[in-house]
């Protein structure tokens, strides 16, 4: 997907990462048509940074796989500035590890996740929760990576 959105990507982890132009495919296939000027940046933190990020503004303990913020412009100001995600490498390898994924295509997802919160989806609703997740399956299956929500249903045993 070729669009003109600007992605800066700050690796302070010191752990591996994708690529800086895989980030960006994967965060510009996420924002398709709806925002292809977006500014966002991407901050991939160790796990003490995701745990004090995560304390301190979702008041929750421990390191997360993903945190989005969104910019809290307002409407009056023209500007592409989108928000910032912030990525916990140890945990998206941990997880990955767990789910046995690809590092990539659970990187590839927990980008694509942290898009769409930047772009207002959520999944705090079970309704909300499904079309978040339909969409993530869709974007991430066009860019060639298995749905992310098999493993998981699979291990969940049929009610």
């Amino acid at each position: 997907m070729q669009n003109s959105c600007n992605i800066v990507v700050d690796n302070a982890s010191g752990e591996e990462a994708p690529e800086p132009p895989s980030i960006r495919l994967w965060i510009g296939s996420a924002l398709g048509a709806q925002q292809p000027d977006a500014e966002i940046s991407v901050r991939i933190v160790s796990a003490a940074e995701s745990a004090e990020l995560n304390q301190r503004y979702r008041g929750k303990e421990g390191p997360t796989n993903v945190l989005s913020f969104p910019t809290d412009i307002p409407d009056f100001v023209e500007s592409a500035l989108l928000g910032d995600i912030v990525i916990c490498a140890a945990i998206v390898h941990k997880e990955a590890a767990e789910q046995h994924k690809a590092p990539a295509a659970h990187w590839a997802h927990m980008l694509v996740h942290g898009t769409l919160h930047l772009l207002g989806y959520d999944h705090i609703k079970d309704s909300d929760a499904a079309a978040m997740e339909a969409l993530e399956t869709t974007i991430l299956g066009e860019l060639n990576f298995p749905p992310p929500y098999s493993v998981l249903q699979e291990e969940t045993p049929a009610p």
